[in-house]
């Protein structure tokens, strides 16, 4: 398994941030699994309103936001993560033909389905959350989960 063959939806992603429970497996697991992550406009643009909701919710300060969006924007421009371009259209039929299929069942929230469709529609292997219910559905298209 490399970096390039994963998913990280930003449940994941976010804890190389912001601290919180998580992080430490994140960071550690990121340190052995170096390369590039591939992110969506749709991840990336999740990843910083997560900074900003712990910036709103008092977990971090201005500052520290600040520090982790100039983290966020180098690891783009370092190669840690890239810009994943996909036809969004079809990631959004694909995204409602997987809640028809799967949502009655698992009870998986628009943006988690639009993640593991994503990830489908990149041609991924692996997936990675910290989100139980997404997991559970990226499972169920033949994902293979990442533990960390």
């Amino acid at each position: 398994m490399t970096a390039e063959q994963i998913y990280a939806d930003s449940s994941a992603l976010d804890r190389l941030f912001v601290h919180q429970p998580g992080s430490k497996e994140m960071n550690d697991w990121r340190r052995r699994n170096p390369g590039p992550l591939a992110v969506t406009h749709h991840g990336r643009t999740e990843l910083v309103n997560a900074i900003a909701l712990a910036a709103f919710r008092d977990q971090i300060s201005a500052e520290a936001a600040e520090v982790a969006w100039g983290v966020l924007d180098q690891a783009f421009i370092d190669g840690n993560f890239k810009q994943a371009d996909l036809l969004w259209r079809a990631a959004l039929n694909r995204a409602a033909e997987l809640s028809r299929r799967y949502s009655p069942k698992l009870g998986t929230r628009s943006l988690d389905v639009l993640h593991v469709s994503c990830a489908l529609e990149l041609k991924m292997k692996y997936f990675l959350s910290f989100d139980e219910r997404q997991v559970t559905l990226a499972d169920a298209t033949g994902l293979k989960r990442v533990v960390i």
